[in-house]
Order: C-alpha cells, then sequence, then structure tokens
C-alpha cells in the first residue's frame, strides 16, 4: 500500500503543521523494531514494498530498485540477467505465479519471469504516465493504475486493455485497486472511490463522494478510505439514508491491516496501531515515530511479508516491526531491580523505588503494600513471604499483608534467600550475617547445625523430602538433614562458582551459578555442557514445566531444554545438551540478576513464566510460542576466484590455474535474518557438511582441479530446514602440470632420464673394466714374456744339456734309462708351462665369444688351429658364455696336450633357434672308456659334460683310437641369448594352450 505521489507537497505542509502538536508517542511493546537507513546501506524515501516466492523483499525509491534479505542490501540495476530500462521504479507487484513486475515512474511496465523480460508500453495498449500501483486480480489478470487511467492484462493476453469510459470509469489519475473479499472491486479513482459488483460489467461511485485516496479492507470486509492527508472514512457501496455529510473517524494517509487484524495507519508523523474496534479508547493506539526510533519521517507505504513481519517506508528509510515472542509488562517507569514471583494468573513485581504491584499480562491490577522487595518466597501451604532491608511480610490467602520486623542487630541489611522447612520452620540469609533458623520469635545462627559453610547463601531452597539445602559463594552447596550437614564442592563435581538458584525437583535437584547448570543424582553432581559454541552462564532462574521443560534465565538470556532432552541428560550426563536461546531478538531487554533479588524467574499457575531483568520484567507463555513453519529459500549469490566474480549459474567454470573461492549464498529469511544457520559441503573435497553458523559465505583455499558439486541448506530462527538448499556444480580445470599428459610426459622424462643415466654408468663402468682389464693383460703378457724368456728358456736349456748327456750313453744301461725318464717328465712341464703362458696371453674377455675363443686356441695352438664363425653375432648370457667358454677351451686344451694332432679346428655358429659349438682334430683319439668318463684323477672330460647339462644343452663327445675326437654342443636359443627368454615363454605358454582349446 503506497501513498500516492500527487498528494506530497500536502503531505509536507500538513506535517510541519502537525509536528509541534503531536502528542506523547509509546513504542510499541509487543514488537521488535529495526530501522535501516543511509547508514545502513538501505534506500531513501522508499516508496514500495513487494516479495517474490523466493523471498527476496523488493522495495522502489527514486535510487533505484534494490532488494533485501534482511541483512544486506543489493542494488538492482539488472534483474534476471535483463537490465531494467530505467533507474526510477515505483510500483511493485510479485504476482502469485512468481513473476515479478516494476513500474517505471515515467511509464511503461517490465515483466520478469524465469530468466525473460517482458516490456509493456503505450504500443501495447498500457495507459500512459507514472505507473503508480499495480494489482493482481483473483483471476491472474494483472491491473495497473497509471496516471492516465486504468489499464488490465488478462490472464493469457499478450496486450493490455485500457479500461474506462464505456465501463463506467473516469479516465483519470489511477490510484489504486482493491479487490474485496465479497469479490466486489475497488478502483480509487482521482474524484473518488468507484466499485464493480461482482458479475457486473459497469462501475458506479461509491459513497462518501470525496477524492479519497488510499483504502484498505478490514478483517469485517469495511473499506477504509484516506484523503491522502490525515483523514480515514468508511467507504460504502450505497449512500447512507438522507445522504449525511461524510464524518472522518480516523485520522492517517493510508491504513494497512495485518493478518492478526490490527489496523496500521500511516500519519505523516509516525506509525499508529490499533486493534479492533479500531475508533475508540478500546482500540488502544500506540504510536511509533522518529522520536522513538523511526528510520524518518513521512511513512507513506506499508508491507506485511509472508513471515508476518510489518515493513514501512519512509522519507530516509525503512522499518521492520515483528511481534515478539516475550511480552514486557507495560509500565509508565521502568524498574529498578525487580523481584517477581508468580501468583495465579499474573505476577506480583517488586523493586526498590516502585510499590509491591501485582500484574498480569495487560497490566497493572492492584497495589499490595509499600516496601523495598529484595526477596520473596512461596510457601508449601501458598503463603507468600516478601522480605525488605528491614523486616519479612506475610501475605495471607485473603491478601492480608503483615510485617514482621527482623531482630535488633540484624535489621538495615538485604535479605537474599527464604525457604521453609517440613516443620514449618523458615530458614533465612542475610549478607554479612549468614543464615539463620527461625523458631518462632527466636533465630538460630547456621540452625544450631554445625558444619555450614562460611559466608552467605545466595540461595535456599526445600525439597520434596523436607531437606533444606543451599548455594553459596565459590563453588559450595550445603545440604542440611536431620541435624547434620553434608557441604559439596569441586570434589563432588562442583563446577559452578556462585551458587545462584536452587530448584528441588523430585528425586533431583538442579543448580544454576556463575558458570553454568549441574544437577545431583542423589550421590554427586554433574556439571552440564552446553551444545554449540555458546556456553551457559550467570542462571540466577530456573523453571521445570509441567511438560517437562527445563527453563533457565541466565546473563546470555532464556535458555529452553525440551523435555526428551532432559531425560536424555538424566540418563546420558556427559552427552551435550541441547538448548533453545532467546534473547533481545525475541523482546528480552537486559539480562537476569545476578545478585539479588533472586531467583530471575518465575512461573504463574497459568503456566506463564516470568523473566525479570534489571529495568523490565517480561512473560512467554511456554504452550504459546510462536513459530515460523517457513523454511528459508537459499539461494547462491556469486563465486569469487581471484580477482574475478562469477554469477551463480547451474555450472560455473572457472579459469585455469583457480584454487582460492569464495561463494557467497544467502537465505531471504525477514523475521529473524541473524539467527539463520548454514550447513554446506563441496561433493568431491569435503567429507561431511561443513556447519557455517550465520555465515553466509564458504571458503576454500588449495582446491584442486576437478569437477565438483556445492550444496548450501539453510534452517530458520526456530530450527526449520530447508534440506533442498540450493546447488551448483563447478568446474576447476587443471594447470598443464596438473594434467595426465603432464604426468605422463614426467614419468617418460623420468624413464630417458635414468635410462640415459643408467647407459652413461654401465658405459662408464665398461670402459673402466676395459682398462683395467687391458692393465690386466698386459701385466699378464709382461708375466708370459717372462717366463718364456727365462723359466721356459733356462729349463730347455736343462733338456738339451740332460739330452746331450743321455746320447753319451750306451743304449738300454739304466743311467740313461732314468735320463731319459726325467726328459718326459721335463717335456710334460714345457707343455703344461706353454698352457699357463698361452693363458697368460689371451686376451681376456673380448667383447665376442667366437673372436675370444680363435685367439685362445691361435695362441695355444698357432698354426696347427682354425677357426669358422657362422650367422651373426648375439649377446650371449653371461652365464652360457662362461660356460660355453670354459667347455670350449677344455676341448683345446685336452687337443693340444693329448691327441699329437696335426690340425685343430674350431666351428662356432649363431642360429636362430640357438647356439652351436664344434671343437675337433685329427688326432690319436682315446678308447670310449676315456671319453665318457676320462681318466682317473682327471676331470676335464667330466667336467664338459656336467657344464653342458647344467645349461639345459645337448652335448657330445665322440673319439676312437686313431680316428681324432669331436666335442659338439647346441645350446637352445631361450636359454643362450640375452633378452629371448620373454619370447621363449611366450611360445612354450602358446603350444602348451593349443591342446586346451582343442578339448574347448
Amino acid at each position: 500500500m503506497a501513498l500516492p505521489l500527487l498528494r506530497r507537497a500536502a503531505l509536507l505542509a500538513f506535517l510541519a503543521l502537525s509536528l509541534p502538536t503531536s502528542a506523547a508517542t509509546h513504542q510499541l511493546g509487543e514488537y521488535a523494531h529495526t530501522s535501516w537507513n543511509g547508514q545502513r546501506g538501505a534506500p531513501a524515501d522508499v516508496v514500495q514494498f513487494t516479495q517474490t516466492p523466493d523471498g527476496w523483499l523488493w522495495v522502489s525509491s527514486p535510487n533505484g530498485l534494490f532488494r533485501f534479505d534482511g541483512v544486506d542490501f543489493q542494488r538492482m540495476d539488472s534483474v534476471q540477467g535483463h537490465r531494467l530500462p530505467s533507474t526510477s521504479p515505483l510500483a511493485l507487484l510479485a504476482t502469485r505465479d512468481g513473476r515479478l513486475w516494476v513500474g517505471d515512474r515515467f511509464g511503461g511496465v517490465s515483466m520478469f519471469d524465469r530468466g525473460r523480460m517482458r516490456l509493456f508500453t503505450t504500443a501495447d495498449g498500457l495507459p500512459s504516465g507514472t505507473v503508480l500501483t499495480m494489482t493482481e486480480g483473483p483471476d491472474g489478470g494483472v491491473w495497473v493504475a497509471t496516471a492516465t487511467g486504468l489499464g488490465h492484462l488478462a490472464p493469457g493476453a499478450a496486450r493490455f486493455r485500457r479500461v474506462g469510459r464505456a465501463e463506467g470509469l473516469p479516465e483519470a489519475s489511477t490510484r489504486q485497486v482493491l479487490f474485496g473479499r465479497d469479490g466486489r472491486q475497488w478502483v480509487s479513482v482521482a474524484g473518488g472511490i468507484y466499485l464493480r459488483d461482482p458479475g457486473a460489467l459497469g462501475y458506479r461511485r461509491a459513497w462518501p463522494y470525496l477524492d479519497l485516496m488510499a483504502m484498505a479492507e478490514a478483517p469485517d470486509g469495511t473499506i477504509w478510505g484516506s484523503d491522502g492527508i490525515d483523514k480515514h472514512y468508511r467507504v460504502l457501496a450505497d449512500a447512507p439514508p438522507g445522504n449525511p455529510a461524510p464524518r472522518a473517524e480516523l485520522g492517517g494517509n493510508g491504513a494497512l491491516f495485518d493478518r492478526a487484524g490490527n489496523m496500521w495507519i500511516l500519519k505523516v508523523n509516525a506509525l499508529e496501531l490499533r486493534k479492533p474496534p479500531y475508533v475508540g479508547s478500546a482500540a488502544g493506539a500506540l504510536q511509533l515515530s522518529k522520536a522513538n526510533g523511526m528510520s524518518g519521517p513521512l511513512p507513506q507505504t506499508a508491507f506485511e511479508d509472508r513471515e508476518g513481519n510489518l515493513w514501512v517506508g519512509t522519507s530516509a528509510g525503512l522499518d521492520r516491526l515483528r511481534r515478539t515472542r516475550l511480552h514486557g509488562v507495560p509500565v509508565a517507569t521502568p524498574f529498578d531491580r525487580p523481584g517477581v514471583i508468580g501468583d495465579g494468573d499474573g505476577v506480583i513485581i517488586g523493586d526498590r523505588r516502585q510499590a509491591l504491584r501485582r500484574y498480569t499480562v495487560a497490566g497493572a491490577r492492584e497495589t499490595l503494600g509499600q516496601l523495598e522487595l529484595t526477596c520473596s518466597y512461596r510457601a508449601p501451604d501458598g503463603t507468600l513471604w516478601f522480605a525488605d532491608r528491614k523486616a519479612r511480610w506475610r501475605r495471607s490467602a485473603a491478601g492480608t499483608l503483615t510485617q514482621l520486623p527482623h531482630p535488633s542487630g540484624l535489621g538495615d541489611r538485604d535479605t537474599q534467600a527464604m525457604t521453609v522447612d517440613h516443620n514449618g520452620r523458615m530458614w533465612i540469609s542475610l549478607p554479612g550475617a549468614g543464615v539463620f533458623r527461625i523458631d518462632g520469635s527466636r533465630w538460630r545462627k547456621d540452625g544450631d547445625v554445625a558444619g555450614l559453610p562460611d559466608g552467605y547463601a545466595m540461595s535456599l531452597a526445600t525439597d520434596d523430602a523436607g531437606r533444606v539445602w543451599a548455594g553459596y559463594q565459590r563453588n559450595r552447596i550445603a545440604l542440611i538433614e536431620a541435624g547434620r550437614v553434608r557441604v559439596f564442592g569441586a570434589a563432588q563435581g562442583l563446577q559452578l562458582g556462585h551458587v545462584q538458584v536452587l530448584l528441588p525437583d523430585g528425586p533431583r535437584v538442579w543448580a544454576g551459578g556463575q558458570n553454568g547448570l549441574a544437577w545431583f543424582d542423589g550421590r554427586r553432581w554433574h556439571h552440564v555442557t552446553p551444545a554449540g559454541e555458546r556456553p551457559l552462564r550467570g542462571i540466577s532462574g530456573l523453571v521445570r514445566t509441567r511438560t517437562g521443560e527445563l527453563w533457565l534465565h541466565g546473563a546470555d538470556g532464556i535458555g529452553r531444554v525440551a523435555a526428551p532432552d532432559v531425560e536424555r541428560l538424566l540418563r546420558e550426563p556427559a552427552r551435550p545438551l541441547p538448548y533453545e536461546r532467546f534473547d533481545a531478538l525475541d523482546g528480552l531487554v537486559g539480562s537476569a540478576e545476578q545478585l539479588r533479588p533472586l531467583p530471575s524467574l518465575t512461573q504463574s499457575a497459568d503456566g506463564r513464566l516470568w523473566f525479570a531483568t534489571a529495568s523490565e520484567v517480561a512473560s512467554l507463555d511456554p504452550a504459546g510460542i510462536a513459530r515460523n513453519a517457513l523454511a528459508p529459500p537459499v539461494q547462491l549469490l556469486s563465486v569469487r576466484a581471484g580477482d574475478a566474480s562469477y554469477p551463480a549459474q547451474d555450472e560455473v567454470r572457472l579459469p585455469v590455474g583457480s584454487r582460492n573461492l569464495r561463494i557467497a549464498y544467502t537465505a531471504p529469511s525477514l523475521a529473524m535474518p541473524e539467527r539463520v544457520r548454514f550447513r554446506y559441503r563441496l561433493e568431491g573435497f569435503d567429507e561431511r557438511w561443513q556447519e557455517a553458523g550465520t555465515r553466509r559465505e564458504a571458503v576454500y583455499t588449495n582446491l584442486g582441479p576437478g569437477s565438483y558439486r556445492f550444496r548450501v541448506i539453510a534452517a530458520n530462527e526456530d530450527g526449520v530446514w530447508n534440506e533442498d538448499g540450493a546447488t551448483l556444480a563447478l568446474v576447476v580445470p587443471p594447470r598443464f602440470v596438473e594434467t595426465g599428459w603432464f604426468t605422463a610426459l614426467t614419468v617418460l622424462s623420468a624413464g630417458l632420464l635414468l635410462g640415459g643415466l643408467y647407459v652413461l654408468r654401465v658405459r662408464r663402468l665398461t670402459a673402466r673394466l676395459q682398462d683395467l682389464m687391458q692393465e690386466r693383460l698386459a701385466e699378464r703378457e709382461r708375466i708370459a714374456r717372462g717366463l718364456h724368456d727365462t723359466f721356459l728358456q733356462s729349463v730347455q736349456g736343462l733338456v738339451m744339456l740332460f739330452d746331450q748327456q743321455a746320447r753319451g750313453l750306451p743304449p738300454g744301461s739304466e743311467q740313461r734309462t732314468r735320463i731319459e725318464q726325467t726328459l718326459d717328465l721335463a717335456d710334460e712341464l714345457m707343455s703344461e708351462g706353454r698352457d699357463r703362458i698361452a693363458d697368460l696371453r689371451a686376451p681376456g674377455e673380448p667383447e665376442e665369444l667366437g673372436q675370444a675363443l680363435a685367439q685362445y686356441g691361435a695362441v695355444l695352438l698357432q698354426q696347427r688351429f682354425t677357426a669358422s664363425i657362422h650367422g651373426e653375432a648375439r649377446a650371449i648370457t653371461p652365464r652360457v658364455r662362461d660356460e660355453v667358454q670354459t667347455i670350449a677351451r677344455e676341448a683345446l686344451i685336452n687337443a693340444a696336450r693329448h691327441a699329437r694332432a696335426s690340425h685343430v679346428e674350431l666351428i662356432l655358429d649363431y642360429r636362430g633357434d640357438g647356439l652351436t659349438l664344434l671343437v675337433r682334430d685329427d688326432g690319436c683319439g682315446m678308447p670310449a672308456a676315456l671319453s665318457s668318463e676320462g681318466r682317473p684323477g682327471h676331470y676335464g672330460i667330466a667336467g664338459m659334460g656336467e657344464r653342458a647339462r647344467a645349461l639345459g644343452a645337448q652335448y657330445t663327445l665322440l673319439s676312437a683310437p686313431g680316428k681324432g675326437t669331436s666335442v659338439h654342443l647346441a645350446i637352445p636359443a631361450e636359454h643362450a641369448y640375452a633378452g629371448q627368454r620373454s619370447a621363449a615363454l611366450f611360445q612354450r605358454l602358446r603350444q602348451r594352450r593349443r591342446p586346451q582349446a582343442r578339448r574347448a
């Protein structure tokens, strides 16, 4: 409901006249009031409101179009990706199908629908001029009131139809269209209000016949019309009998009726609340103005959102009025440290300045007496006790108040606590004096019971068994039973600090104090750990309701523990205790008293709870707490990566290299946005939901490349969760160094590098070994030359000398026979020496086996030896090379030493299917027995066969006397050649599988 612009100048003039004479105003006690102005980012001169199904509150002003989620204002130069044709919107409408309509101050209507935009102008049949208001009809049609007339867009139509003279409606400035509960349509045009009955084609003028602007319908169907300045009239379809002169019944230039039936009147300098019947003193008019917190003067529009909050636009900003759950006791003068005690359907309140009074929710009813209340107590028999600095006061069931002065010497002391034991004797605590038991007129210090703690008791209570409990400062509680005292402290689980309140509860006792809440199970105390991040502190009031709920009043506000959670705590004392908090957002002014009067919480017989703070007393009905059943709609706003921001679409693909993200989200819940809680999770990164509390941004750092799905859900102030929430797909492309190609190239490069290093290392070691081998060969040649030039030459000289001596002896003589035998031994020695010299002069480890054997045979047999190598030389496994070389050398040595052959031949053949070796001579041969086993005591021939069998080779030695000797060796390729084993293995496996395949 908007204030028509045509009367703005008149209102400003009237404002100047009315401000000095306005009556004193009062804040609206049942409502929490919040205002926003330019200092808080709000637009000024707010003209109209509307709310779309996604929860956003839309605000129009000369400064542009704004939307508000309860926390932040956003100026909207574009909507759903479409830029507004003008930055001066005025009329706003959100239709039931979710479309947003924006009427421009200079003409034209923009319609936004799920990412599409349609602009209606005069070319589409829309009347020209400023769009003042827009209204949705019962059938979904849209009615647009402009400065030149009324336009109607029927459901499904593409063009507006002008409504005017043909229907009996003046074609003049049209201010507002209203559809009543009875189906009538009311239209405010320049000169008066017109109506059309259901089913009628034409309009007729309504009474009074005045130029009325803003209209509102009361719950009883009454139409109220304002002249736009400061008068409200009842609007009737027909003039009363006699057509009397119209009489304004209320002031104001506009009105709104909320869903509770209250009437909110816009006055030039205030917002006024009236309750049915709206007229007269029974309406209980209350006002809110700039003097007591309104954002500015000239309230010009009002709107009720879907959660029941009232929004008011002023010339300086906007205001929200929200019903509070706690209702303060209405008093003209604030209390000064009030004490409370429940009484029937009300509460008795006393403080240091005012008389003791009894109040109900509606206000004060009666004055009970004059005393400065510091303590109160209800005895089991219903007697009410009050105390001040000098006396106790007893109030009987009839209401009589009797004074009982303190004894001399104990006067002028504030009474801290009182209780009555099962014998009807009162126990009382006086600061600085201690605890006393009163027997008639006699006050007994500590009740004549030994063992009570020093200091004074801050709280006293009597349990169902008649035992007296006393809570002391410095974390001590005393139990007085049958003349004995039991004191509890830290050793018994107590961790409360100063004990400020005690509540017997059947077989257990609850205690509140400086450090929270505890309970006694009959043996020891259990300290309560609250769930969540906020601690429990300074608890000075406790109540257990008939339904089992536990209520706490402390330094941080009010706590409510549900009955199932209380029972669970009693079963599992270590379990964190969930609780609901009520504080200033719920209407609580101040916090619980921490010293006196205590306790700070009481319950009246009707179940209502009363909470006392330093200057206020507020009440709450635990059975009638207003709850918000609407789950907050969740919306993703933007994704920020580095210095760039991206709109939160269904999928956001970020630039390569993005690692740090900020995802902004919100949940437009306008009642208590301060209590909206969020949880979010980045699927693919977070293993569980992240509790964000009230924070509206998710931050991720060092995020790896990949595809993610971000989800966020929210709960309103009453814990109603929107489990669907909002979802966003995120793609973080990898850098080249993070791709699989880079990994493969890195692995390949590393492999090549390692391979290259290995080859270089092998080459270096090979070169080093070759150098060492050359050094060894040179040394061996030197030794061989030395042996040949010295030892063998000397032995040869001795042989020749002995030979000459033997020839000089007679043949057949014993001396010559001995010398000849010695010469035979010398020949064998010479032969073995030449063999060893041949071994020393062999070049050692040539790269190719055939060359090594050819060189060895040439040195050993010289001109008697020939070697033939067939096929392309191949790399031979080291073990085979060594064994073949040993077998070949043994065969050559045998040929040189024993065969007396004129020719020895070696044939080495590198074949595809294996390696073959043949060593044969034309010597004397050997008997068959020697060819298989060798000579006794010699193992050369036997060793060749053993080495060949170890290699898996085929070995053959053929020899006969006078026919020479041949040694033949054949080794399969998979054993002989390096790198052939895998291929050979594959061939064997394939050969093994073939029979199985045939069987299959």
